[in-house]
């Protein structure tokens, strides 16, 4: 596995452990460990699924594509019922050029939490020399969305100092959380997960990517089922 990758997967699931009641979520044979050795369209996918409390669905997926193109894939649904953020990480990897790494703890409702937005402000996210633009669809990141490409080892261990960061503060929130019953704001949060979900399948990317490997129809029940279900 690539080491960038295999350091941020490691320090996620650092993270994750954490997690109170902590449980695997089973999941369906084809999505789980995916792969070919055909010629020239050599590929693995592997999906894992936890929930705990505080979370409905914690997804990590790693890929790797003809043997030059990595990714990292994770997001971290909360349970609707706790006043949590959604935890989003991306890195697509080129050969040795890192050409997106974003990370984010994305509002779940209109009266978020704001402590952690404060927290998050106070990261130290310079150093980096190619800062990226949030695409259009990207409206449903928080105002401290970190957004890159990575040019070498040194922002390479930047990002992933960021990502343990932002993990850090989400796990800490989490664990101070308490569900709320009130049917109103409970509605409010499942309208904003649904609604991270419609935006980030209007990234044409993934779907283009898949496509060079599956059909139309594995690949959009995978993106609707696997990716960003609700």
């Amino acid at each position: 596995m690539d080491p960038l990758i295999l350091s941020l997967i490691q320090n996620i699931k650092g993270h994750v452990y954490k997690l109170e009641n902590l449980k695997r979520i089973s999941l369906d044979p084809k999505f789980s460990n995916i792969s070919s050795n055909e010629k020239g369209k050599e590929f693995f996918i592997e999906n894992e699924f936890y929930k705990a409390v505080g979370f409905r669905k914690l997804h990590i997926e790693v890929a790797e594509f003809s043997n030059k193109l990595n990714i990292l894939h994770c997001v971290f649904f909360p349970d609707p019922l706790y006043d949590i953020p959604i935890f989003g990480i991306d890195v697509v990897k080129v050969n040795d050029l890192v050409s997106a790494a974003i990370v984010d703890l994305s509002p779940s409702s209109k009266c978020q939490n704001s402590t952690y937005d404060r927290l998050l402000s106070q990261i130290d996210k310079s150093g980096f020399s190619n800062m990226r633009e949030i695409p259009k669809w990207g409206n449903i990141f928080s105002k401290n969305v970190f957004f890159a490409s990575l040019k070498d080892m040194y922002e390479k261990k930047a990002f992933c100092t960021i990502v343990d960061q932002y993990l850090s503060i989400l796990i800490k929130l989490s664990n101070k959380t308490s569900p709320d019953y009130d049917q109103i704001i409970i509605d409010e949060r499942i309208n904003y997960q649904k609604n991270y979900c419609i935006q980030q399948m209007k990234n044409e990317k993934t779907s283009l990517v898949l496509l060079k490997y599956f059909e139309q129809k594995w690949v959009d029940e995978y993106i609707k089922k696997i990716l960003f279900d609700f």
